[in-house]
């Protein structure tokens, strides 16, 4: 295969042996070796509207392909190239296009440093990543896909009108994925009736709020009623603007607090995202207290236990504040996980954002069942024994 400018990549390290960059990259791709490409610092900004490209390997129906994730400043593409077509993409990349190119394979990572002159320089590294084996043999299959219009991700920003998901909101993208492949989860094995009912507690911008009335109504078919509740009075108003302007018609936001919202009719799921401190506590009584099916919470600032928590032999932590406020909050959530319990629900702990993102990134997912609740209710006991726990607000209301 020749692919222009591969004359210049023979190129030899500090150590004095040569490199040909073309030859690895074909080997690591042909033998599936090949981890991840990024490369950064385009040589002409005017021409070139990609401040970043990686490339990855995916598989899609049982083909192989070099997937090259291209990001502007407000957007992102994706173009995937069959193994063939990936090698002089990337030549032509590292020769033509970007001055600072790294290549992860599982034998060894390549640094290079392209020059104003066009001379390279290639740092030769012990590999330090691991081919992802879940992400080499099949391309993320998201439940809204990219690149296809969703109305309510236009209407918050998060995607353009023909579908390109924003580069800035990209995190968001996923996040709201993640969370509903969360419910989908949830709902396995599940007969779903018209008028599923749910309650989001502290919904704020509610990008989940819409996400699950989407997923219900447009994915599931299923006539579902939403409520969305907040203390933010504009964005209650902005909320109720947006699901009018969609059409959402069994979707509405309130202004409202946690603990003085009643609802009388049967209430299928509760959510509860970033809910500050004992407002979690609150949705999840809410929750118990109207025998949900479904709750789904993610804590966020937990500050109940940080003056509570005692245990001499743990002092050598606990006598560190930033140690301390960490373990309360495991505590924190591990209770409430037991609790849920006690009450007959099978609850998971699971990452809803991963940690580079938020340390807040734990949701508690628990789904009603009838099963025995006495081994829970002792577990629950000697946990807050073990930690000295009393007056726990999930014991006073």
């Amino acid at each position: 295969m020749f692919v222009k400018g591969a004359a210049r990549c023979s190129l030899r390290l500090e150590r004095g042996i040569t490199l040909n960059i073309q030859e690895i990259i074909e080997e690591s791709i042909a033998e599936s070796k090949f981890i991840y490409g990024v490369f950064t610092t385009p040589k002409n900004k005017s021409e070139n509207p990609y401040k970043k490209i990686t490339a990855r390997p995916i598989s899609i129906k049982n083909e192989n392909f070099i997937q090259f994730e291209k990001f502007t400043e407000k957007q992102v593409f994706h173009d995937n190239y069959s193994y063939h077509e990936a090698v002089p993409e990337i030549m032509k990349l590292i020769t033509d296009e970007y001055r600072n190119i790294n290549i992860f394979t599982e034998d060894a990572d390549f640094q290079l440093m392209v020059s104003k002159k066009g001379s390279i320089k290639v740092v030769e590294k012990e590999p330090a990543k691991k081919q992802d084996i879940s992400e080499h043999n099949k391309k993320k299959q998201y439940i809204i896909e990219e690149n296809q219009p969703c109305d309510f991700l236009i209407s918050l920003g998060v995607m353009n009108k023909d579908g390109a998901v924003y580069a800035k909101k990209y995190d968001k993208f996923k996040q709201i994925n993640k969370f509903l492949e969360i419910v989908d989860d949830s709902l396995k094995g599940r007969k779903l009736r018209d008028d599923f009912m749910i309650i989001d507690f502290g919904c704020g911008k509610a990008y989940l709020t819409f996400a699950l009335y989407y997923y219900f109504s447009h994915i599931r078919k299923v006539n579902v009623r939403i409520i969305g509740l907040d203390l933010k009075e504009e964005v209650i108003e902005f909320c109720n603007d947006t699901a009018e302007k969609l059409n959402y018609e069994n979707l509405e936001f309130l202004y409202g607090d946690i603990q003085d919202y009643e609802y009388r009719d049967n209430v299928d799921m509760i959510v509860t995202l970033h809910a500050c401190d004992t407002a979690t506590d609150a949705a999840l009584l809410k929750a118990v207290k109207w025998n949900t099916d479904i709750i789904l919470s993610v804590p966020c600032c937990q500050h109940e236990f940080y003056d509570k928590i005692e245990n001499a032999s743990l002092e050598p932590m606990l006598k560190h504040g930033l140690i301390r406020e960490r373990v309360s909050s495991l505590v924190t959530d591990s209770l409430r996980s037991l609790f849920l319990e006690t009450k007959g629900y099978r609850v998971q702990l699971m990452e809803f954002i991963a940690m580079e993102h938020t340390p807040k990134n734990i949701l508690i997912r628990a789904v009603k069942t009838d099963k025995e609740t006495s081994k829970a209710r002792k577990e629950y006991e000697e946990f807050k024994k073990f930690w000295n726990l009393k007056d726990i607000y999930l014991e006073q209301q």
